[in-house]
């Protein structure tokens, strides 16, 4: 043998860059083994030691604390860590405390949500530890697969995991399942013969790949690539380098939190200069200073936004879609892309037969039973469709029964529900016409044959296959009267017939039949046509609704698929995805140098909906394009292909049913039931959950911006401060944060899947909003003040009562300033927020609450408190509904003017 740095050298060549390419009898020399022999114990201990164990890298698992660490990256948590921290700083302990307590909470509530981290790459080293059958020194023997080296000879039968990627030296009948890995949904049989260098992975016959399983055959086949060089390897590393996109909430969020955190500074900032510029103690205007930096920073907001999150990933839960990442259940509220897979997604993962063309005519199968352009047909009266089907029942190796509906290959399974549909029973026909021999499918014919005695003593040869195989095989056509000559013209009506079916992305199987003297009569030779059977994995019943929504809520649906072009385009039809004047489905091949195409190029494949024969790679790049264009993209997958584009994806969507674990772990939300429907469902429930977070948002700051006005103006007009630091912090933390909550609970409007996603750089708070913030923080400051005026100047209360008077005042106008935050279009009396039971719930524990802050000793004494009084009481009453009076009148106003614009 050559010296080890030669065969490395050889390695890098064409040969094994694309072994599909290359002949056995080159790739044998470049890898320098024996098929006969395969290598020898010294040989595969260098190898080893230059290749390395046939296994994928171990990531690093996720420690507890990396995940809390995650949790204090907010800029809001941050801003809070800083107010703390200026609170001890000046000897505010219960204030810091208080506001130390915030953040450990909402960190306690990610921990508790986040800790089952994605776990990728686990998932993918657990498909590694299988055994393999390899040749060496002349002996066939098992080995764990991490042994296996490049150049190993592995004999290969049907049910084993294959260990690395081979190049096939023989094949007897091999079928492999690669869906996991291409998105194929039928086993693909295999072929040792040499492929063009342009061939695609899915198309790659003569190779098996590492992580995919033989279903049927045997064979040897000689190991090209191991560990992270493999196919499987090579997604791996796709899977680790893919970006993690951070979630448009977590985006929405931090821009907020710069935005308080400068407003913050500034508002501090401002007071005390101004204070201290106008003469004023220096000490007091610090304190003020504090306190209106604890004001303007919504301590409530990380609690309230977590905990409805939370909510919203259980309610998701309740319907099917279970949620991996905290901050993703928010995410497919602002979805304007799905990226949907097809197989089991929008279809039912499984084959039925379609429809039986004979000489008599064409006949479809549904969920009604057999028809006709005339409607209902039943088998006695259309003796050819039973002949068909029987011929499909007798040519068969599949068995159906269990709780998997059947055994062996999804076209033979189809074969034998579709004659059980129509009364033959397989168990029966098989007791009359028992077999004798067959001729097992091959790859190279694509046909089988088998061999019955028929109850007359005669032999029956049943064959089925690819249609223009079986045809080549027929002399005759089987038709009502017996059987004629199959003469050109019929040939060719034929042929074009299963041609027209499988431009329907219908799979087409030949049928055909002869009665011979004996067993030993040739298989393939003078047999009688009996017709075409199509089948196809049916689409869901409920994915036509689900896109139509979609639609409605302004998002884009898009299949990609691993599947061929014909047979895309046809689900995409049936289930509404694509109409008539829909282009054909496009190659994932276009998406190979997406980042050198011109815009009119990009703008085509922004528009295109069916993308079929797509790569892992290649769905990286169509999502990298999405996102480059402002979208916001879901993508949908079950494989380990589809993982790196999970990943890759705003928020990633994993099938639970059929979906391997290396795709769910690399997800942000696994379906339960596999049904895009539920996609849809959790889209509104994230638009729901959005509004939700507006709503407390806007609540929050509006009551926040109430406290700083109070606050600032009182001290600039020389008045008594109306509200104490801890006052203010008793406000955010327990008054202002309970509703709140009840706002995140909300279940969401009826018209929410009936309007646009939001732009993807929309913020939180928009301009209007912010309008709407210092309008309301402005109206409910200015009754504060008055009150406090009236309090003190009018009713003659103490410095104590008056401040009192304005802390309730405040308190209660905040709690009565919720109902201002129901949708304009909604009523006064029954709307989001009045059916919400959380707010009256609210309401009532805030209250209690606040009478507890005055009369209960303790309490009282640290937030500086007293009873003001009868009068006081009545300032406190009428002073807080002003807001809301205000308020509700100004949304009844915005809705007549909107329906008046309707009109």
């Amino acid at each position: 043998m050559r010296d080890e740095r030669t065969k490395q050298e050889d390695q890098g060549t064409t040969s094994i860059d694309a072994p599909w390419v290359e002949s056995i009898d080159r790739l044998i020399e470049a890898l320098d083994v024996s098929p006969e022999e395969g290598l020898d114990a010294r040989e595969v201990a260098e190898r080893l030691r230059a290749h390395g164990p046939n296994l994928l890298q171990r990531p690093s698992r996720t420690a507890w604390w990396e995940v809390l660490g995650r949790q204090f990256r907010s800029l809001i948590v941050l801003l809070l860590a800083g107010a703390a921290g200026v609170s001890f700083a000046f000897g505010d302990w219960l204030e810091g405390a208080a506001i130390a307590l915030v953040i450990v909470i909402n960190a306690a509530i990610g921990l508790i949500t986040e800790l089952r981290a994605v776990r990728s790459m686990e998932a993918l080293q657990r498909l590694a530890l299988v055994k393999a059958k390899v040749r060496r020194d002349g002996a066939v023997t098992e080995i764990p697969a991490e042994g296996v080296v490049p150049g190993d000879v592995v004999v290969l039968e049907a049910g084993d995991l294959i260990p690395a990627d081979l190049r096939l030296l023989t094949a007897s009948k091999l079928q492999a399942d690669e869906s996991a890995l291409t998105g194929e949904s039928l086993p693909v049989s295999k072929r040792a013969a040499d492929l063009p260098e342009e061939t695609e992975l899915a198309d790659r016959t003569n190779m098996l790949f590492k992580g995919t399983t033989l279903t049927r055959g045997s064979g040897e086949g000689v190991v090209i690539a191991t560990g992270m060089t493999t196919e499987l390897g090579r997604i791996s590393s796709l899977i680790e380098t893919a970006e993690e996109e951070a979630t448009p909430l977590e985006r929405r969020l931090d821009r907020l939190g710069r935005m308080l955190l400068w407003a913050t500074i500034l508002i501090a900032a401002a007071i005390a200069a101004l204070g201290i510029a106008a003469g004023k103690d220096l000490l007091l205007m610090i304190e003020t200073s504090i306190a209106l930096a604890v004001a303007a920073i919504p301590e409530g907001l990380p609690i309230v936004a977590t905990l409805a999150l939370a909510r919203g990933m259980w309610r998701m839960a309740q319907r099917n879609a279970v949620i991996r990442r905290l901050s993703a259940v928010e995410t497919l509220g602002a979805a304007s892309v799905i990226c949907t897979d097809k197989t089991g997604t929008l279809t039912e993962n499984r084959m039925a037969l379609a429809r039986i063309a004979t000489s008599a005519g064409v006949i479809e199968l549904s969920e009604g039973g057999f028809r006709n352009d005339h409607g209902s047909v039943h088998l006695d009266d259309a003796p050819l469709v039973r002949k068909a089907l029987e011929v499909g029942v007798l040519c068969n190796n599949a068995e159906i029964g269990g709780a998997a509906g059947g055994v062996g290959d999804p076209l033979e399974v189809a074969l034998l529900d579709a004659g059980a549909r129509a009364g033959i029973d397989p168990a029966h026909l098989r007791d009359r016409f028992p077999e004798v021999r067959e001729e097992a499918f091959d790859s190279e014919t694509k046909r089988m044959a088998t061999f019955q005695t028929t109850p007359d003593g005669d032999t029956l040869v049943t064959v089925k296959g690819a249609p223009e195989a079986v045809l080549s095989a027929c002399a005759y056509v089987l038709d009502e009267g017996g059987t004629t000559p199959l003469d050109e013209a019929k040939r060719k009506q034929w042929s074009e017939g299963s041609k027209a079916m499988a431009a329907e992305g219908l799979r087409v199987l030949g049928l055909a039949c002869k009665t011979v003297e004996s067993a030993d009569a040739p298989a393939y030779r003078d047999l009688s046509l009996v017709g075409w059977v199509a089948l196809a994995d049916p689409p869901r019943s409920d994915v036509r609704e689900a896109i139509e929504r979609c639609r409605a809520a302004g998002i884009d649906v898009v299949m990609v698929t691993g599947d061929q072009p014909a047979t895309a385009r046809s689900v995409a039809a049936a289930v509404g995805l694509a109409g008539d004047e829909e282009p054909e489905a496009v190659r994932g091949s276009a998406l190979d140098r997406v980042s050198e195409l011109v815009e009119e190029e990009r703008s085509s494949l922004l528009r295109t909906r069916i993308f079929a024969r797509v790569s892992p790679e290649q769905k990286l790049d169509l999502i990298s394009l999405f996102q480059e264009a402002g979208r916001v993209v879901a993508m949908t997958g079950d494989g380990v292909n589809d993982a790196p584009a999970l990943k890759k994806a705003d928020i990633g969507v994993a099938m639970g049913l059929r979906g391997t674990q290396v795709a769910q772990e690399a997800a942000d939300m696994v379906l339960k039931d596999d049904a895009f429907g539920t996609i849809v469902e959790a889209v509104a429930q994230g638009r729901a959950i959005f509004d939700n977070i507006r709503k407390f948002v806007l609540y929050l700051l509006s009551c926040n911006v109430s406290e700083i006005l109070a606050v600032a103006i009182a001290s600039f007009a020389g008045l008594p401060l109306p509200l104490l630091p801890l006052q203010i912090l008793f406000l955010n933390l327990v008054t202002d944060v309970f509703p709140a909550l009840a706002l995140g609970a909300g279940e969401g409007g009826p018209g929410i899947m009936r309007r646009p996603p939001r732009p993807s750089g929309e913020p939180i708070v928009t301009a209007r909003q912010w309008i709407s913030i210092g309008g309301y923080g402005g109206l409910i400051a200015a009754t504060v003040l008055v009150a406090l005026l009236l309090a003190i100047r009018w009713l003659g209360l103490t410095g104590a009562q008056g401040t009192t008077t304005a802390f309730l005042t405040l308190a209660f106008a905040q709690l009565w300033h919720v109902f201002n935050m129901r949708d304009p279009g909604a009523g006064l009396l029954r709307n989001d927020v009045t059916r919400n039971p959380y707010v009256w719930g609210a309401l009532a524990l805030c209250s209690g609450l606040l009478l507890a802050a005055v009369y209960v000793p303790g309490l009282s004494t640290v937030l500086k408190t007293v009873d003001p009084g009868v009068r006081g009481w009545a300032v406190v009453v009428v002073g807080s509904l002003v807001p809301w009076v205000v308020g509700q009148t100004a949304l009844m106003w915005r809705r007549w003017r909107n329906r008046r614009g309707g009109d």
